[in-house]
């Protein structure tokens, strides 16, 4: 983010929107949007708030796997095979169809 780019009043957002929507769509960087000084709203176009989500869900998926990783080293985990025997036993599902 570069301050002098990137913060603006609402005032000039609503004042020069096609400007700020050219940026945003240019730089893939949000825009802070500051209501009387202080910083109030971030806008961000589309395509970089997709990826923002994606990053998100690799970093969920990550700290699981982890979390798993950690879980088998304290040997507090089961095998598959049990457990899925254990659960389709404890759901009346049969093994092989």
């Amino acid at each position: 983010m570069k301050l002098t780019r990137d913060i603006h009043s609402l005032s000039t957002f609503k004042r020069d929107t096609a400007k700020l929507v050219r940026q945003l769509k240019k730089t893939g960087q949000p825009v802070v949007l500051t209501v009387n000084g202080k910083a109030e709203l971030v806008v961000q176009d589309a395509e970089s708030y997709q990826k923002l989500l994606e990053a998100k869900d690799r970093m969920e998926a990550i700290e699981g796997i982890k979390r798993g990783l950690e879980s088998m080293k304290r040997n507090a985990g089961k095998p598959a095979e049990k457990f899925f025997r254990e659960f389709f036993a404890e759901k009346g599902i049969p093994e092989h169809e």
